[in-house]
């Protein structure tokens, strides 16, 4: 041990709740007994998978591997594929497992059960600080997963920055006697550091489960008494206030960022009765940066942290931290407003930056806006990969019952330029997000392929179409008046704007972008403009022609 070293648990009475299990207290020198009992039947040497999905037994787990001096491997997912790439990369690790059925792809197994005849401890052991305490891993570009390695002392150091914070929040001395519920899983980084780290350092308690459901994650709350917190997601959350059940009153609400509209925040603390705040981190670096949502954009670096901009190799600029936890300047995959060195508004990942017709954006702007149009219950957009071209516009996958794909993009003209304005919106009974409520690009990219062809109400163009015939030999397009023949047809299934227009509509405008070809598949997309009715025709995701439609013969701006 050097002199670096620090305790397993913050400052705390043993005998008051670590953790709480289906309602009942476990106190935090009984969890350092059944820790230290676990650790003396794991292995000599590591490190340990931790694929515990109870909260308390992966806290146990965790805890023992540090007594032991063990590095716990945090893996994007629990595949056997993911599980086996480990042990190439270095010494074949340990799994800790709390139930029968968890495939852990051949590697050993340690069974994390609780030692019901250990004695409470009544003292709490040291951690050398600068132990690699756990190794989260990321998926990288080839698949094999990508090591960030946190050390003891700096993970400390960012959870007592967070405690401040969040304690300050609140208008309270610290965060001793609140209770968490987490919905998202605790090999994740930001349930990692904001459910198990927070109660292990911080000085809070934490519930075992990880409820799903807005009906589970009600009693998980009920259950508990207060002050009580719901560490969650934007995703997660917006299907609680969605629910209709009644809401117990919450003290406090944490969410990742991603994205999180001011009014579904207001929503939350007007229903929960709860302040709500968001953290802003990522895997180089833990946790960033806080705010209040309903106090504005701004966020606040936490503890020591500072930012700050610079160019990069490729001509452009990169933000990056340094300070308190982050012991080195760490790059930041996102584009900021630095307001100064502490404080700064989040414009978007770096890598969701999209361009179309000359016009800059991110993913994260347009997701943002597609899930504050009313009745959008969830939602994500996707550019497709032939982007490259300038004229791509992004396609929206949308979960609302109860509007129509016309609504949907009648509601985003109203808050996105139209160079953004999906040209396809697929509608969706749900949308197919991790344990954290995230959806991943190669997830988007399936469900384009899955329903961008299928079902969309499209116009297969024949290879033998008549109208083929004289335009032009060799190089035969479909005429003009053909396309518009498809948009009356389109215009016929749309009875509400089809009645706008009355009896006789003509066309006020149209404009021919791009030439049809033989076994081409057109998608006609209708929208409501002005007193009129615009359109689109779709080859794929590029637009052939555009215009609009009036009623009688009279031409409206």
């Amino acid at each position: 041990m050097t002199c670096n070293a620090l305790p397993l648990l913050g400052a705390r009475d043993p005998a008051l709740p670590l953790a709480w299990h289906a309602g009942q207290p476990i106190s935090a020198g009984r969890f350092l007994a059944e820790a230290q009992a676990l650790a003396g039947r794991l292995p000599a040497a590591g490190p340990a998978v931790n694929l515990c999905q109870d909260r308390y037994r992966f806290a146990l787990g965790l805890a023992a591997a540090l007594l032991r001096g063990h590095t716990s491997l945090m893996p994007p997912n629990a595949l056997p594929e993911t599980l086996r790439r480990l042990r190439d990369q270095g010494p074949a690790p340990y799994a800790l497992v709390d139930h029968d059925e968890v495939d852990a792809a051949d590697l050993q197994r340690v069974s994390v059960i609780r030692e019901a005849d250990a004695p409470a401890a009544d003292r709490v052991p040291a951690i050398d600080g600068d132990l690699s305490a756990v190794c989260l891993l990321t998926s990288g570009s080839t698949g094999a997963p990508q090591p960030h390695p946190k050390r003891w002392a700096p993970l400390v150091r960012n959870i007592a920055a967070e405690a401040e914070r969040l304690a300050e929040l609140m208008a309270l001395p610290s965060l001793a006697g609140l209770t968490i519920v987490a919905t998202v899983p605790p090999q994740h980084s930001y349930g990692f550091e904001s459910s198990v780290l927070l109660a292990l350092l911080g000085g809070a308690s934490f519930d075992s489960g990880r409820p799903f459901y807005p009906a589970d994650i009600v009693a998980a709350l009920q259950r508990l008494p207060r002050p009580r917190a719901l560490v969650t997601t934007p995703f997660h959350l917006k299907t609680l206030l969605l629910a209709g059940v009644d809401l117990p009153v919450v003290d406090l609400v944490m969410s990742a960022t991603a994205p999180l509209s001011p009014q579904l925040a207001a929503e939350a603390e007007a229903k929960l009765g709860a302040r709500l705040i968001e953290i802003y981190g990522c895997t180089e670096a833990g946790q960033v940066a806080a705010r209040r949502t309903t106090d504005g954009e701004v966020w606040t670096a936490l503890g020591e942290l500072h930012l700050w901009r610079e160019a990069d190799a490729d001509g452009g600029e990169r933000f990056l931290v340094e300070g308190g936890h982050v012991t080195e300047p760490t790059p930041l995959a996102d584009i900021l407003e630095l307001l100064d060195e502490r404080r700064f508004r989040l414009l978007g990942r770096a890598g969701d930056l999209i361009h179309v017709a000359g016009k800059r954006s991110s993913l994260a702007h347009l997701n943002f806006h597609l899930n504050r149009v009313p009745g959008v219950q969830d939602g994500a957009f996707w550019l497709p990969d032939e982007v490259a071209d300038g004229v791509v516009r992004p396609v929206a996958f949308v979960v609302a019952p109860a509007l129509t794909a016309h609504e949907v993009i009648a509601g985003l003209r109203e808050r996105l330029e139209p160079a953004f304005v999906p040209r396809r919106v697929v509608l969706l009974p749900e949308l197919p997000r991790e344990a954290t409520g995230k959806i991943t690009a190669a997830t988007l990219r399936a469900l384009a392929a899955r329903h961008l062809q299928a079902d969309d109400g499209g116009f297969s163009i024949p290879t033998d179409h008549p109208a083929f015939d004289g335009h032009f030999p060799g190089r035969p397009i479909l005429p003009g008046v053909v396309l518009l023949s498809l948009v009356m047809q389109a215009l016929a299934r749309e009875p509400a704007l089809r009645d706008r227009l009355g009896a006789t509509p003509v066309i006020d405008s149209v404009k021919f972008l791009a030439p049809v070809r033989p076994g081409a598949r057109l998608v006609v997309q209708l929208a409501e403009a002005g007193r009129g009715v615009g359109f689109e025709v779709l080859d794929g995701a590029r637009c052939v022609a555009r215009g609009k439609l009036v009623a009688g013969g009279q031409a409206w701006s």
